[in-house]
């Protein structure tokens, strides 16, 4: 039952939302509406005044009162003169449910969840990351992002450029099958040129991030038994994604050129492959390479799936053209990110490809979640032709070149017994060790470090995979912090080593 809160009670409530990141108004409107929600405020008692509550608060008299009165405006709390502020009943009504009796015992007959799914997403093999990375002085893993690298400010004057009245009337409408018409102009005339690759609006699809995309295709061309190939070891998410639709996935081979081109693609329907930094290896396809890729998609007719989830990222020299700018017959998909190098959380990738495919996987999207947020589609549109995101993009790369050759100087300065393909662009190096290492007992063992690293059999599909391969991802990593980490990790494969016997 709901009593007065006294004032060391208030005090305990506010501090719990003083960390909100709010404003001292706005951390008292919540602290506020989560208490007559929760019930903790009664009906008929009023409020602290507002120099009451100031005081208890150790906040300005003002404040407070500007809060009661927002409140009283949204319809949580009435005035009343010469009585203070109260909670306004109507606002509880039909919010909390009737009291139940609980069951005395769990019911004897209930359904085998077990035998029901389909299939199980928990027992397939996924990378791991520590929800708390950010807690460990070396954080070596992939696919996060440093917000000292974030361009806070441009991205909030894109969001409150979204929030104007004409872009509000834009994106709060349900869209259905439809994106945010600027955003596809951004990426048909500003990003998807700089890869060669042409399109028109009715060949691009906006995703929840890439792998929405590769979910969505493979919800739309695979069934039981639809031959996929996937590199191996390649990108862990795609495999698990395709084999939720087909038992008949092929493990195509990789050597220092990326996806080998080999009679074995003959026997594909669709082919997954990561030409321009290949996933994990990191090594780029050579133009001669994908061109015989495209030709033989040509004569064994199958469609390559183009995952260009590291586009633009390369240190050195040209890059080199993507499959879909050298394709002329429509065998490629191509799927891109927005969002991965500049805040993963964002969640924006898109598919280019013909638009006959284009309109049936806007259909498959609908019936999943309509679209994704139109407002956050406004906001990168706006980041996009304001310029931020090519401004961002340069001191990205530049960072991640700077990384790249202090992370490359460290390695073969501590640990000289391991070989690491050259970083040639993107943001990881993938390491092979000695042939006597367990890849994951040196992960367990450099986290007991503060080092974490990314062990390599995930992202291999045979049986008889190497245990000796990790991935260092470099991104969410300050620099500084690069060489005392590889030092760090360099002492726990040593004491992993095995003696040799005399």
């Amino acid at each position: 039952m709901s009593t007065k809160l006294t004032g060391t009670m208030w005090n305990q409530l506010f501090q719990q939302h003083a960390k909100s990141g709010m404003s001292l108004q706005g951390n008292i409107r919540q602290m506020l509406v989560s208490a007559i929600l929760d019930g903790q405020l009664p009906v008929g008692i009023p409020l602290p005044s507002g120099r009451e509550l100031s005081a208890q608060l150790g906040v300005a008299r003002n404040t407070v009162v500007l809060a009661y009165q927002q409140l009283v405006d949204e319809g949580y709390l009435v005035s009343r003169e010469r009585s203070g502020y109260f909670v306004n009943a109507d606002i509880l009504a039909g919010r909390l449910p009737a009291q139940t009796t609980p069951h005395d015992r769990p019911p004897a007959d209930g359904p085998d969840w077990g035998r029901r799914f389909v299939f199980r997403p928990t027992q397939q093999r996924n990378i791991v990351k520590r929800a708390n990375w950010q807690d460990y002085p070396y954080p070596f893993i992939y696919g996060q992002y440093d917000p000292i690298l974030f361009p806070t400010a441009d991205w909030r004057e894109c969001s409150l450029k979204a929030l104007s009245v004409l872009d509000i009337h834009e994106w709060a409408q349900d869209m259905i099958l439809r994106d945010d018409d600027l955003l596809v102009q951004q990426i048909r005339t500003r990003v998807l040129p700089r890869r060669g690759v042409w399109a028109s609006a009715d060949e691009i699809v906006i995703t929840v991030g890439a792998q929405q995309a590769l979910y969505l295709l493979a919800d739309l061309l695979m069934s039981t038994d639809t031959p996929v190939g996937v590199e191996d070891p390649g990108y862990p998410d795609a495999r698990n994604i395709f084999g939720s639709r087909t038992g008949h996935l092929l493990p195509l081979p990789i050597d220092e050129e990326g996806l080998m081109v080999s009679g074995a693609l003959h026997n594909c329907d669709y082919v997954y492959v990561t030409p321009g930094h290949q996933c994990p290896t990191t090594v780029t396809m050579p133009l001669a390479r994908r061109q015989a890729l495209l030709q033989m998609a040509e004569e064994a007719d199958f469609v390559l799936i183009e995952d260009d989830y590291e586009s633009e990222s390369r240190f050195q020299g040209d890059l080199t053209p993507t499959l879909k700018s050298l394709d002329r017959n429509n065998r490629v998909i191509y799927v891109g990110s927005l969002s991965k190098n500049l805040a993963p959380g964002l969640r924006i990738g898109y598919i280019v490809g013909p638009a006959e495919l284009i309109a049936e996987l806007r259909g498959i999207r609908r019936l999943m979640l309509r679209h994704p947020s139109a407002y956050i589609q406004r906001a990168f549109a706006l980041f996009l032709s304001l310029g931020h995101y090519d401004s961002h993009h340069r001191r990205l790369s530049a960072a991640y070149r700077e990384r790249a050759q202090v992370l490359t100087d460290a390695l073969a300065r501590h640990l000289p017994e391991v070989h690491p393909v050259p970083i040639s662009g993107g943001a990881s190096c993938w390491i092979v060790g000695p042939d006597w290492l367990d890849a994951e007992e040196l992960a367990q063992r450099a986290e007991e470090n503060g080092v974490l690293i990314e062990p390599g059999n995930v992202f291999f599909m045979k049986t008889a995979m190497p245990r000796n391969c990790f991935r260092l991802g470099f991104s969410s990593i300050p620099i500084e912090k690069i060489e005392p980490g590889v030092r760090a990790l360099a002492e726990v494969l040593r004491h992993l080593k095995p003696t040799r016997p005399r």
